[in-house]
């Protein structure tokens, strides 16, 4: 570059910088992949070349924000992007963003969870052959240290700069961001509980020395500065109500109908049965979960059989759930518009079951066929809650997720394996749907099977199941 072009060129004139620090908490397992396949595992973590710790990049945490953000003030189709991460790499005139974000390290050394995934074949619901692969995940519970540095020139906007950097990280905080691969399959749920800022007037001297002997690389909170809990009250703004995402959330609660098998890959001890129910760890111990993918899975087909008995095109179905172009390379990769979240099963028992297959031309045992299987039991305690999202919904896709909903209430769509035995069957509790478009709740609700089922203002649900069948008629 020319002496007169370094001269000339546009100079950004720092004059206040914010640090921000906060510690982020998985919720569930994460998938931070590396993107090697030369480990055990078909994706293994991205881990730290000194210690054996997870990497959260810097890039993929501002990412993460990045998307939120303009989520936030556009809406899902919004294609504004925001002063506070520059232009777009596209872009040659675009700025550099003002916002810096480090790589972060997990504090604890990697606990890994390993989850084992296949391809279901919606017609013979069985394995489709050399589909099956496994992943490597972070245990929930794992602790990083974020920080975040926001610089502030003469010719920006202080005040709008610090209200979206607000407006991004109150998605961390409240939770409504995932980090990592299969974030819609309920995977890399995460959140901040504690902040810490410090600003710097830079054209104050004291403070100008106070920013180079600050503790920029040391890890975690520092003690002699305040702790908050809330962004806002840590960044001295106030986030008005600008939300301009329009989605559909459905939060259930059901209980086991039947005992349920999701099988899982954990049971390695010599005495362990040949197939466990699937575990994940929280809050310190195994629980029993019902995993993001096998229900999305269970939803999809299930959706494929309502379509097709309707003798309806299943383009319906790839807009709601997605198109992986890995698998089906005659369609355009798209990415699933419905976000189904990982439960967590309370209050169950696990017994083992012991098998045998029979020989269908003695009707006799067949001989080395002995298996057992160790399935998780319900009691009048169970409880699981299923949280669903549909981004940018329309009628007809509402009326088929309801009509999903009913399936699974009413025990008629079995989760898990060895559905054919009578497990994976569920009963319903409460529901509560909510359509941000429109500002409407709807209560749904039956305390047993023997108790009637109640739903709040029936008629306009109703509404949404005539336009699917308008849809499928058109």
């Amino acid at each position: 570059m020319s002496s007169d072009r370094l001269i000339n060129r546009n100079q950004r004139h720092i004059i206040e910088r914010i640090i921000v620090k906060g510690t982020l908490v998985l919720d569930t397992p994460t998938c931070l992949g590396s993107g090697d396949a030369d480990g055990d595992t078909d994706l293994v973590l991205l881990r730290d070349s000194k210690e054996d710790k997870a990497l959260l990049m810097g890039s993929s945490i501002a990412g993460a924000l990045r998307n939120y953000l303009r989520e936030y003030k556009n809406g899902y189709s919004g294609t504004e992007e925001s002063l506070l991460f520059g232009g777009l790499r596209s872009d040659e005139e675009g700025e550099q963003s003002p916002l810096i974000v480090n790589d972060a390290l997990s504090r604890e050394n990697i606990k890994a969870e390993l989850r084992d995934g296949v391809k279901i074949n919606s017609v013979t619901r069985t394995a489709e052959p050399g589909a099956k692969y496994d992943l490597e995940f972070l245990e929930a519970g794992t602790n990083f240290d974020l920080y975040f540095e926001l610089l502030i020139d003469a010719e920006n906007n202080k005040e709008q700069l610090v209200r979206e950097l607000a407006i991004a990280l109150q998605g961390l905080e409240n939770g409504e961001i995932s980090l990592g691969m299969k974030k819609h399959r309920g995977f890399g749920r995460c959140k901040v509980n504690n902040w810490q800022v410090q600003q710097f007037d830079l054209q104050k001297y004291d403070e100008r020395i106070a920013w180079l002997t600050f503790e920029h690389w040391s890890t975690g909170l520092l003690a002699n500065y305040q702790l908050y809990d809330s962004i806002e009250n840590a960044l001295g703004v106030s986030v008005d109500a600008g939300d301009k995402r329009d989605r559909l959330t459905i939060q259930a609660t059901f209980t086991l109908a039947s005992p349920l098998l999701i099988r899982s890959g954990q049971a390695s001890a010599d005495k362990a049965p040949d197939v466990v129910h699937l575990k994940s760890r929280r809050d310190g111990e195994l629980q029993p979960v019902l995993s993001g993918t096998s229900l999305a899975g269970v939803l999809r087909h299930r959706a494929e059989r309502i379509v097709n008995t309707l003798q309806k095109n299943t383009s319906i179905i790839d807009e709601i759930f997605g198109v992986d172009f890995s698998k089906d390379k005659t369609k355009k990769a798209k990415a699933s518009r419905l976000i189904v979240h990982e439960s967590v099963i309370k209050e169950t028992t696990d017994l083992v079951q012991n098998r045998i297959a029979i020989d269908r031309f003695t009707g006799g045992a067949l001989h080395g066929a002995l298996f057992n299987e160790q399935p998780i039991f319900g009691s009048d305690k169970t409880e699981m809650k299923l949280e669903w999202e549909l981004r940018q919904p329309k009628a007809h896709e509402i009326g088929l997720l309801l009509l999903l909903i009913k399936d699974l209430w009413t025990g008629d769509l079995p989760v898990g394996g060895t559905s054919s035995i009578g497990r994976g069957r569920l009963q319903g509790k409460k529901a509560t749907i909510t359509l941000a478009s429109e500002n409407k709740v709807w209560n749904i609700t039956q305390a047993s099977k023997k108790e009637p089922l109640t739903i709040d203002n029936a008629e306009d649900l109703e509404k949404f199941i005539d336009a699917l069948n308008e849809e499928i008629a058109a």
